[in-house]
Protein backbone atom coordinates (compact mmCIF):
# COMPACT_ATOMS: atom_id res chain seq x y z
CA UNK A 1 0.00 0.00 0.00
CA UNK A 2 0.81 3.77 -0.62
CA UNK A 3 2.14 5.53 2.27
CA UNK A 4 -0.15 8.29 1.98
CA UNK A 5 -2.63 5.68 1.50
CA UNK A 6 -1.69 4.14 5.11
CA UNK A 7 -1.52 7.83 6.43
CA UNK A 8 -4.83 8.44 6.04
CA UNK A 9 -6.88 10.81 8.37
CA UNK A 10 -3.51 10.95 10.47
CA UNK A 11 -2.12 14.28 11.56
CA UNK A 12 1.93 14.35 10.85
CA UNK A 13 3.35 17.20 12.47
CA UNK A 14 6.73 16.29 10.71
CA UNK A 15 8.14 14.02 7.65
CA UNK A 16 12.15 13.21 6.48
CA UNK A 17 13.52 10.95 4.16
CA UNK A 18 11.41 9.46 1.22
CA UNK A 19 7.75 9.49 1.20
CA UNK A 20 6.49 8.04 -2.17
CA UNK A 21 7.36 4.24 -1.62
CA UNK A 22 4.93 1.24 -1.15
CA UNK A 23 4.57 -0.05 2.02
CA UNK A 24 4.38 -4.03 2.69
CA UNK A 25 3.23 -4.32 6.23
CA UNK A 26 3.02 -2.76 9.71
CA UNK A 27 4.31 -3.25 13.15
CA UNK A 28 4.68 -1.98 16.87
CA UNK A 29 6.74 -4.79 17.46
CA UNK A 30 10.44 -4.62 15.54
CA UNK A 31 10.94 -7.93 15.93
CA UNK A 32 8.26 -8.70 13.62
CA UNK A 33 9.40 -6.24 10.90
CA UNK A 34 9.92 -7.36 7.28
CA UNK A 35 11.78 -5.63 4.33
CA UNK A 36 10.25 -2.67 3.04
CA UNK A 37 7.13 -2.47 6.51
CA UNK A 38 6.22 1.01 8.88
CA UNK A 39 7.68 0.51 12.57
CA UNK A 40 5.66 2.70 14.63
CA UNK A 41 7.57 3.30 18.22
CA UNK A 42 4.78 3.30 20.85
CA UNK A 43 5.49 4.23 24.40
CA UNK A 44 4.11 0.96 26.09
CA UNK A 45 3.80 0.92 29.90
CA UNK A 46 6.91 -1.17 30.50
CA UNK A 47 8.90 -0.08 27.62
CA UNK A 48 9.40 2.45 24.95
CA UNK A 49 8.99 1.57 20.83
CA UNK A 50 11.42 4.75 20.40
CA UNK A 51 14.40 2.33 21.95
CA UNK A 52 13.66 -0.56 19.23
CA UNK A 53 14.07 1.91 16.17
CA UNK A 54 17.45 0.52 15.44
CA UNK A 55 16.30 -2.94 15.49
CA UNK A 56 13.66 -1.99 13.29
CA UNK A 57 15.93 -0.74 10.67
CA UNK A 58 18.09 -3.97 11.09
CA UNK A 59 15.04 -6.02 10.24
CA UNK A 60 14.34 -3.98 6.98
CA UNK A 61 11.44 -1.48 7.70
CA UNK A 62 11.42 1.30 5.29
CA UNK A 63 9.60 3.73 6.82
CA UNK A 64 9.50 4.31 10.57
CA UNK A 65 6.28 6.65 12.82
CA UNK A 66 7.32 8.20 15.68
CA UNK A 67 7.36 11.32 18.41
CA UNK A 68 10.81 12.22 18.47
CA UNK A 69 12.81 12.57 15.21
CA UNK A 70 16.62 11.13 14.83
CA UNK A 71 19.53 13.40 14.75
CA UNK A 72 20.49 11.42 11.77
CA UNK A 73 17.88 10.04 8.81
CA UNK A 74 19.88 7.19 6.41
CA UNK A 75 17.88 5.13 4.10
CA UNK A 76 14.55 5.13 5.85
CA UNK A 77 11.45 7.60 5.98
CA UNK A 78 10.79 8.98 9.35
CA UNK A 79 6.74 10.63 10.35
CA UNK A 80 6.44 12.16 13.19
CA UNK A 81 3.42 12.54 14.97
CA UNK A 82 2.24 13.98 18.62
CA UNK A 83 0.99 10.43 19.70
CA UNK A 84 2.17 7.19 18.06
CA UNK A 85 -0.46 5.41 20.42
CA UNK A 86 -3.27 7.54 19.26
CA UNK A 87 -2.45 6.87 15.79
CA UNK A 88 -1.82 3.50 15.35
CA UNK A 89 -5.22 1.85 15.01
CA UNK A 90 -5.75 4.22 12.30
CA UNK A 91 -3.16 3.59 10.35
CA UNK A 92 -3.73 -0.05 10.96
CA UNK A 93 -7.21 -0.34 10.05
CA UNK A 94 -5.71 2.05 6.56
CA UNK A 95 -3.47 -0.91 5.83
CA UNK A 96 -6.20 -3.30 6.44
CA UNK A 97 -8.77 -2.05 4.08
CA UNK A 98 -11.03 -0.34 7.08
CA UNK A 99 -12.29 -4.14 7.78
CA UNK A 100 -15.21 -2.68 10.08
CA UNK A 101 -16.61 -0.76 7.05
CA UNK A 102 -17.69 -3.79 6.24
CA UNK A 103 -18.96 -5.72 8.82
CA UNK A 104 -21.19 -5.23 11.66
CA UNK A 105 -18.86 -5.18 14.77
CA UNK A 106 -20.43 -5.22 17.97
CA UNK A 107 -18.57 -4.47 20.81
CA UNK A 108 -18.95 -5.71 24.84
CA UNK A 109 -17.65 -3.85 27.72
CA UNK A 110 -17.85 -3.86 31.60
CA UNK A 111 -16.28 -5.88 34.65
CA UNK A 112 -17.91 -9.37 34.64
CA UNK A 113 -20.31 -10.89 31.46
CA UNK A 114 -18.46 -10.32 28.27
CA UNK A 115 -17.23 -13.16 27.38
CA UNK A 116 -20.86 -14.86 27.57
CA UNK A 117 -22.51 -12.01 26.27
CA UNK A 118 -20.00 -11.73 22.74
CA UNK A 119 -19.65 -15.63 22.64
CA UNK A 120 -23.46 -16.52 23.25
CA UNK A 121 -24.34 -13.67 20.12
CA UNK A 122 -21.47 -15.19 17.68
CA UNK A 123 -23.03 -18.96 18.56
CA UNK A 124 -26.27 -17.29 17.65
CA UNK A 125 -25.71 -15.65 14.47
CA UNK A 126 -23.85 -18.91 13.30
CA UNK A 127 -26.96 -20.51 14.40
CA UNK A 128 -29.22 -18.30 12.41
CA UNK A 129 -27.08 -19.08 8.97
CA UNK A 130 -24.75 -15.69 9.34
CA UNK A 131 -21.05 -16.29 8.93
CA UNK A 132 -19.49 -14.48 12.30
CA UNK A 133 -16.36 -13.61 14.06
CA UNK A 134 -15.66 -13.20 17.82
CA UNK A 135 -13.09 -11.80 19.80
CA UNK A 136 -12.51 -12.57 23.48
CA UNK A 137 -10.80 -13.46 26.27
CA UNK A 138 -11.12 -17.46 25.67
CA UNK A 139 -10.45 -17.52 22.04
CA UNK A 140 -10.65 -15.41 18.62
CA UNK A 141 -13.26 -17.42 15.92
CA UNK A 142 -13.08 -16.73 12.29
CA UNK A 143 -16.28 -18.42 11.95
CA UNK A 144 -15.80 -21.73 13.64
CA UNK A 145 -11.77 -21.17 13.16
CA UNK A 146 -10.40 -20.92 16.13
CA UNK A 147 -7.22 -18.34 16.65
CA UNK A 148 -5.57 -18.81 19.73
CA UNK A 149 -5.55 -15.18 22.34
CA UNK A 150 -3.54 -13.79 24.47
CA UNK A 151 -5.01 -10.81 25.83
CA UNK A 152 -8.81 -10.02 26.06
CA UNK A 153 -8.05 -7.14 23.29
CA UNK A 154 -5.44 -7.55 20.90
CA UNK A 155 -3.16 -4.64 19.76
CA UNK A 156 -4.54 -2.87 16.80
CA UNK A 157 -2.61 -4.09 14.06
CA UNK A 158 -3.42 -7.96 15.33
CA UNK A 159 -6.84 -6.69 15.48
CA UNK A 160 -7.11 -5.68 12.23
CA UNK A 161 -5.19 -8.43 10.67
CA UNK A 162 -8.18 -10.36 12.11
CA UNK A 163 -10.85 -8.29 11.38
CA UNK A 164 -9.46 -8.44 7.47
CA UNK A 165 -9.61 -12.03 7.45
CA UNK A 166 -13.08 -12.15 8.87
CA UNK A 167 -13.71 -10.02 6.08
CA UNK A 168 -12.17 -12.57 3.44
CA UNK A 169 -13.97 -15.43 5.05
CA UNK A 170 -17.43 -13.97 4.53
CA UNK A 171 -17.93 -12.80 7.84
CA UNK A 172 -21.34 -10.13 8.16
CA UNK A 173 -21.03 -9.96 12.19
CA UNK A 174 -18.40 -9.45 14.80
CA UNK A 175 -18.56 -10.22 17.92
CA UNK A 176 -15.66 -8.31 20.36
CA UNK A 177 -15.07 -7.84 24.10
CA UNK A 178 -13.61 -4.07 24.81
CA UNK A 179 -11.23 -4.11 27.90
CA UNK A 180 -11.00 -0.84 29.66
CA UNK A 181 -6.83 -0.98 28.63
CA UNK A 182 -7.96 -1.45 24.99
CA UNK A 183 -9.88 1.83 25.41
CA UNK A 184 -7.49 4.16 27.08
CA UNK A 185 -4.56 2.67 25.13
CA UNK A 186 -6.46 3.16 21.67
CA UNK A 187 -6.04 -0.17 20.75
CA UNK A 188 -9.61 0.01 18.98
CA UNK A 189 -8.77 3.74 16.99
CA UNK A 190 -10.01 3.27 14.00
CA UNK A 191 -12.60 0.92 14.02
CA UNK A 192 -16.55 1.49 13.38
CA UNK A 193 -18.81 -0.08 15.66
CA UNK A 194 -22.38 -1.15 14.87
CA UNK A 195 -23.38 -1.10 18.80
CA UNK A 196 -21.86 -1.04 22.23
CA UNK A 197 -23.21 -3.25 25.44
CA UNK A 198 -22.45 -2.47 29.14
CA UNK A 199 -22.83 -5.45 31.63
CA UNK A 200 -21.84 -3.86 34.83
CA UNK A 201 -18.97 -1.81 36.47
CA UNK A 202 -17.01 -3.23 39.88
CA UNK A 203 -14.01 -2.94 41.39
CA UNK A 204 -11.30 -4.37 39.38
CA UNK A 205 -7.43 -3.57 37.25
CA UNK A 206 -7.11 -0.74 39.60
CA UNK A 207 -3.53 -1.75 39.22
CA UNK A 208 -3.49 0.04 35.96
CA UNK A 209 -5.86 2.12 36.50
CA UNK A 210 -5.42 3.37 39.75
CA UNK A 211 -9.06 4.98 40.75
CA UNK A 212 -12.59 3.74 40.59
CA UNK A 213 -13.18 6.73 39.03
CA UNK A 214 -10.19 6.18 36.01
CA UNK A 215 -11.67 2.75 35.57
CA UNK A 216 -15.44 4.20 34.84
CA UNK A 217 -14.14 6.81 32.46
CA UNK A 218 -12.47 4.48 30.54
CA UNK A 219 -16.05 2.60 30.10
CA UNK A 220 -17.77 5.25 29.75
CA UNK A 221 -15.11 6.78 26.49
CA UNK A 222 -16.29 3.47 24.90
CA UNK A 223 -19.58 4.86 24.34
CA UNK A 224 -18.97 8.34 23.89
CA UNK A 225 -17.26 7.49 20.53
CA UNK A 226 -20.04 5.46 19.06
CA UNK A 227 -21.23 6.87 16.30
CA UNK A 228 -24.56 8.25 15.55
CA UNK A 229 -25.74 5.24 13.85
CA UNK A 230 -24.65 2.92 16.40
CA UNK A 231 -26.59 1.42 18.98
CA UNK A 232 -25.74 1.40 23.16
CA UNK A 233 -27.08 -1.40 25.07
CA UNK A 234 -26.94 -0.41 28.80
CA UNK A 235 -27.69 -2.14 32.05
CA UNK A 236 -29.76 -0.13 34.63
CA UNK A 237 -29.47 -2.31 37.32
CA UNK A 238 -26.03 -1.19 37.79
CA UNK A 239 -26.13 2.13 38.96
CA UNK A 240 -23.53 3.00 36.53
CA UNK A 241 -25.27 1.77 33.74
CA UNK A 242 -26.84 5.51 32.43
CA UNK A 243 -23.53 7.12 33.24
CA UNK A 244 -22.04 5.14 30.48
CA UNK A 245 -24.62 6.39 27.96
CA UNK A 246 -24.60 9.98 29.12
CA UNK A 247 -22.91 11.38 26.36
CA UNK A 248 -23.51 9.02 23.51
CA UNK A 249 -24.54 9.57 20.11
CA UNK A 250 -25.74 6.25 19.65
CA UNK A 251 -29.25 5.02 19.92
CA UNK A 252 -29.79 4.54 23.95
CA UNK A 253 -31.86 0.85 25.55
CA UNK A 254 -31.85 -0.49 28.52
CA UNK A 255 -32.02 -3.67 30.21
CA UNK A 256 -32.90 -5.27 33.77
CA UNK A 257 -34.25 -7.83 36.05
CA UNK A 258 -35.45 -4.86 38.41
CA UNK A 259 -36.72 -1.96 36.75
CA UNK A 260 -38.86 -1.04 33.81
CA UNK A 261 -36.42 -1.28 30.98
CA UNK A 262 -36.63 -1.88 27.03
CA UNK A 263 -35.70 -5.40 27.61
CA UNK A 264 -36.58 -6.74 30.83
CA UNK A 265 -36.94 -10.07 32.31
CA UNK A 266 -37.59 -12.09 35.41
CA UNK A 267 -37.07 -15.83 36.81
CA UNK A 268 -39.29 -18.24 36.82
CA UNK A 269 -37.87 -21.91 37.40
CA UNK A 270 -34.66 -22.39 38.21
CA UNK A 271 -32.41 -25.43 38.48
CA UNK A 272 -28.57 -26.39 37.80
CA UNK A 273 -29.95 -27.62 34.22
CA UNK A 274 -31.42 -24.17 33.75
CA UNK A 275 -33.77 -21.51 33.94
CA UNK A 276 -37.48 -20.84 32.70
CA UNK A 277 -37.58 -16.81 32.06
CA UNK A 278 -40.14 -14.41 31.32
CA UNK A 279 -38.45 -12.00 28.44
CA UNK A 280 -40.46 -9.03 27.75
CA UNK A 281 -43.65 -11.04 28.29
CA UNK A 282 -42.77 -14.06 26.55
CA UNK A 283 -41.86 -17.74 28.26
CA UNK A 284 -38.34 -19.36 27.07
CA UNK A 285 -36.05 -21.75 28.60
CA UNK A 286 -32.55 -21.22 28.69
CA UNK A 287 -29.36 -23.67 29.74
CA UNK A 288 -27.93 -20.38 31.85
CA UNK A 289 -27.96 -20.27 35.91
CA UNK A 290 -28.56 -17.37 37.76
CA UNK A 291 -30.15 -13.62 37.76
CA UNK A 292 -26.52 -12.60 36.67
CA UNK A 293 -26.89 -14.69 33.65
CA UNK A 294 -30.36 -13.13 32.78
CA UNK A 295 -28.80 -10.04 32.62
CA UNK A 296 -26.15 -11.33 30.03
CA UNK A 297 -28.76 -12.92 28.25
CA UNK A 298 -30.82 -9.91 28.19
CA UNK A 299 -28.26 -7.53 26.89
CA UNK A 300 -27.58 -10.94 24.21
CA UNK A 301 -31.51 -10.64 23.27
CA UNK A 302 -31.83 -6.77 23.23
CA UNK A 303 -28.60 -6.71 20.63
CA UNK A 304 -30.20 -9.03 18.34
CA UNK A 305 -33.40 -6.97 18.13
CA UNK A 306 -31.22 -4.09 17.45
CA UNK A 307 -29.28 -5.74 14.83
CA UNK A 308 -33.07 -6.60 12.92
CA UNK A 309 -33.15 -9.98 14.02
CA UNK A 310 -36.86 -11.40 14.66
CA UNK A 311 -37.43 -11.99 18.55
CA UNK A 312 -39.23 -15.42 17.34
CA UNK A 313 -36.23 -16.44 16.01
CA UNK A 314 -34.52 -15.07 18.61
CA UNK A 315 -36.12 -16.59 21.51
CA UNK A 316 -35.85 -20.06 19.90
CA UNK A 317 -32.05 -19.53 19.08
CA UNK A 318 -31.72 -18.40 22.96
CA UNK A 319 -33.09 -21.21 24.01
CA UNK A 320 -30.32 -23.75 22.22
CA UNK A 321 -27.33 -21.70 23.34
CA UNK A 322 -24.85 -23.08 26.11
CA UNK A 323 -22.98 -21.63 29.09
CA UNK A 324 -19.36 -20.45 27.76
CA UNK A 325 -16.15 -22.31 28.56
CA UNK A 326 -15.25 -21.84 32.46
CA UNK A 327 -18.64 -19.59 32.95
CA UNK A 328 -21.12 -21.70 35.44
CA UNK A 329 -19.57 -24.85 34.48
CA UNK A 330 -21.54 -27.54 36.42
CA UNK A 331 -19.82 -31.17 36.98
CA UNK A 332 -21.80 -33.95 38.56
CA UNK A 333 -19.96 -36.03 40.42
CA UNK A 334 -21.37 -40.28 41.03
CA UNK A 335 -21.08 -39.35 44.97
CA UNK A 336 -24.33 -37.11 44.39
CA UNK A 337 -22.90 -33.46 44.58
CA UNK A 338 -22.40 -30.74 41.86
CA UNK A 339 -18.68 -28.78 41.81
CA UNK A 340 -19.24 -25.67 39.89
CA UNK A 341 -16.03 -23.98 37.20
CA UNK A 342 -16.36 -20.03 37.08
CA UNK A 343 -13.93 -17.49 36.07
CA UNK A 344 -15.31 -15.22 38.85
CA UNK A 345 -12.01 -12.92 40.48
CA UNK A 346 -13.62 -9.94 41.46
CA UNK A 347 -15.84 -9.86 44.81
CA UNK A 348 -18.96 -8.46 42.86
CA UNK A 349 -18.44 -12.07 40.34
CA UNK A 350 -18.03 -13.89 43.30
CA UNK A 351 -21.29 -12.61 45.06
CA UNK A 352 -23.15 -13.06 41.53
CA UNK A 353 -22.18 -16.58 41.38
CA UNK A 354 -22.52 -17.64 44.73
CA UNK A 355 -26.35 -16.03 45.05
CA UNK A 356 -26.91 -17.92 41.95
CA UNK A 357 -25.82 -21.38 43.54
CA UNK A 358 -28.10 -20.65 46.79
CA UNK A 359 -30.93 -19.28 44.46
CA UNK A 360 -30.91 -22.84 43.26
CA UNK A 361 -30.03 -25.04 46.59
CA UNK A 362 -32.31 -22.92 48.45
CA UNK A 363 -30.71 -24.10 51.73
CA UNK A 364 -30.91 -28.07 51.13
CA UNK A 365 -26.68 -28.41 50.66
CA UNK A 366 -23.70 -26.67 51.62
CA UNK A 367 -21.60 -24.76 49.83
CA UNK A 368 -17.89 -24.89 49.57
CA UNK A 369 -15.78 -22.83 48.03
CA UNK A 370 -12.14 -22.42 46.68
CA UNK A 371 -10.55 -19.47 45.41
CA UNK A 372 -7.38 -17.39 45.39
CA UNK A 373 -6.16 -13.68 43.53
CA UNK A 374 -4.31 -12.88 40.96
CA UNK A 375 -0.39 -12.42 41.54
CA UNK A 376 1.07 -8.79 40.22
CA UNK A 377 -3.15 -7.44 40.22
CA UNK A 378 -4.95 -5.28 42.45
CA UNK A 379 -4.27 -6.49 45.88
CA UNK A 380 -7.21 -4.28 47.34
CA UNK A 381 -9.91 -6.76 46.23
CA UNK A 382 -7.97 -9.60 48.00
CA UNK A 383 -9.81 -9.36 51.42
CA UNK A 384 -12.99 -8.49 49.60
CA UNK A 385 -13.06 -11.35 47.65
CA UNK A 386 -12.59 -13.71 50.83
CA UNK A 387 -14.83 -12.03 52.87
CA UNK A 388 -17.66 -12.84 50.58
CA UNK A 389 -16.69 -16.04 50.19
CA UNK A 390 -17.18 -16.56 53.68
CA UNK A 391 -20.28 -14.54 54.06
CA UNK A 392 -22.38 -17.02 51.32
CA UNK A 393 -20.03 -20.36 52.00
CA UNK A 394 -20.58 -23.03 54.57
CA UNK A 395 -16.54 -24.01 53.84
CA UNK A 396 -13.69 -21.97 52.29
CA UNK A 397 -10.68 -23.29 51.03
CA UNK A 398 -8.53 -20.43 50.07
CA UNK A 399 -5.41 -21.40 47.46
CA UNK A 400 -3.14 -20.17 44.85
CA UNK A 401 -4.51 -18.59 42.04
CA UNK A 402 -2.05 -17.20 39.02
CA UNK A 403 1.13 -15.97 41.61
CA UNK A 404 2.63 -14.68 39.11
CA UNK A 405 5.57 -12.98 40.37
CA UNK A 406 4.55 -13.07 43.83
CA UNK A 407 5.02 -15.31 46.66
CA UNK A 408 1.65 -17.58 47.32
CA UNK A 409 1.46 -17.38 51.01
CA UNK A 410 1.48 -13.49 50.66
CA UNK A 411 -1.60 -13.31 48.50
CA UNK A 412 -3.50 -15.81 50.82
CA UNK A 413 -2.44 -13.42 53.87
CA UNK A 414 -3.71 -10.78 51.91
CA UNK A 415 -6.85 -12.61 51.29
CA UNK A 416 -6.94 -13.69 54.91
CA UNK A 417 -7.19 -10.04 56.15
CA UNK A 418 -10.84 -9.94 55.24
CA UNK A 419 -11.74 -12.93 57.57
CA UNK A 420 -13.77 -12.10 60.54
CA UNK A 421 -12.90 -13.95 63.94
CA UNK A 422 -16.60 -15.81 63.41
CA UNK A 423 -15.50 -16.85 59.98
CA UNK A 424 -12.15 -17.98 60.27
CA UNK A 425 -13.17 -21.48 61.96
CA UNK A 426 -14.69 -22.49 58.39
CA UNK A 427 -11.65 -20.89 56.42
CA UNK A 428 -8.68 -23.32 55.37
CA UNK A 429 -5.35 -21.74 53.09
CA UNK A 430 -4.08 -24.58 51.15
CA UNK A 431 -1.45 -23.39 49.03
CA UNK A 432 -1.19 -25.87 46.41
CA UNK A 433 -4.16 -25.68 44.44
CA UNK A 434 -4.85 -29.54 43.21
CA UNK A 435 -4.72 -30.02 46.67
CA UNK A 436 -7.43 -27.29 47.32
CA UNK A 437 -9.77 -28.62 45.01
CA UNK A 438 -8.93 -32.40 46.10
CA UNK A 439 -10.00 -31.47 49.95
CA UNK A 440 -13.03 -29.95 48.92
CA UNK A 441 -13.82 -32.90 47.50
CA UNK A 442 -13.35 -34.71 50.08
CA UNK A 443 -15.44 -32.42 52.15
CA UNK A 444 -18.49 -32.87 50.11
CA UNK A 445 -21.50 -34.93 50.75
CA UNK A 446 -24.30 -36.02 48.19
CA UNK A 447 -26.52 -32.84 47.88
CA UNK A 448 -23.27 -30.30 48.31
CA UNK A 449 -22.20 -27.90 45.79
CA UNK A 450 -18.55 -27.00 45.46
CA UNK A 451 -17.64 -23.52 43.78
CA UNK A 452 -13.99 -23.64 41.89
CA UNK A 453 -13.77 -20.12 41.51
CA UNK A 454 -10.92 -17.53 39.43
CA UNK A 455 -9.61 -19.51 36.65
CA UNK A 456 -12.97 -21.06 34.56
CA UNK A 457 -11.11 -21.27 30.99
CA UNK A 458 -7.65 -21.34 31.49
CA UNK A 459 -5.68 -24.19 31.57
CA UNK A 460 -2.43 -23.00 33.01
CA UNK A 461 -1.01 -21.58 35.98
CA UNK A 462 1.36 -18.50 35.91
CA UNK A 463 4.29 -19.30 38.88
CA UNK A 464 7.19 -17.08 38.76
CA UNK A 465 6.71 -15.49 35.23
CA UNK A 466 6.43 -19.57 33.96
CA UNK A 467 3.00 -20.79 32.57
CA UNK A 468 2.24 -24.18 34.13
CA UNK A 469 -0.68 -26.73 32.08
CA UNK A 470 -3.57 -26.79 34.99
CA UNK A 471 -6.97 -27.24 34.12
CA UNK A 472 -9.33 -26.86 37.39
CA UNK A 473 -12.13 -29.10 35.28
CA UNK A 474 -9.53 -31.58 34.80
CA UNK A 475 -8.72 -31.83 38.61
CA UNK A 476 -12.04 -31.85 39.47
CA UNK A 477 -12.76 -34.98 37.39
CA UNK A 478 -9.76 -36.55 38.80
CA UNK A 479 -11.42 -36.06 42.01
CA UNK A 480 -14.33 -37.71 41.19
CA UNK A 481 -12.55 -41.19 40.75
CA UNK A 482 -11.28 -41.69 44.11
Amino acid sequence: MRLQEMLKDVQVLEHRGNMDIDVKGVNIDSRNVGKDEMFIAVRGTAVDGHSFIGKAIEQGASIIVCEEMPEEVKGVGYVRVENTEQVVGQIATNFYGNPTEKLKLVGVTGTNGKTTIATVLYDMFRAMGHKAGLLSTVVNQINGEAVPTDHTTPDPVTLNALLAKMVEAGCEYVFMEVSSHSVVQNRIGGLKFAGGLFTNITRDHLDYHKTFENYIKAKKLFFDRLPKDAFAITNIDDKNGLVMTQNTAATVKTYSVQSPADFKAKIIECHFDGMLLDINGREVNVQFIGKFNVSNLLAVYGAALMLGKDVDEVLVKLSAMKPVNGRFEALRSPKGFTAIVDYAHTPDALENVLNAIHGVLQGKGQVITVCGAGGNRDKGKRPLMAKEAARQSDKVILTSDNPRFEEPEDILNDMLAGITEEQAGKVLTIVDRRQAIKTACMMAQKGDVILVAGKGHEDYQIIKGVKHHFDDKEEIRKCFTI
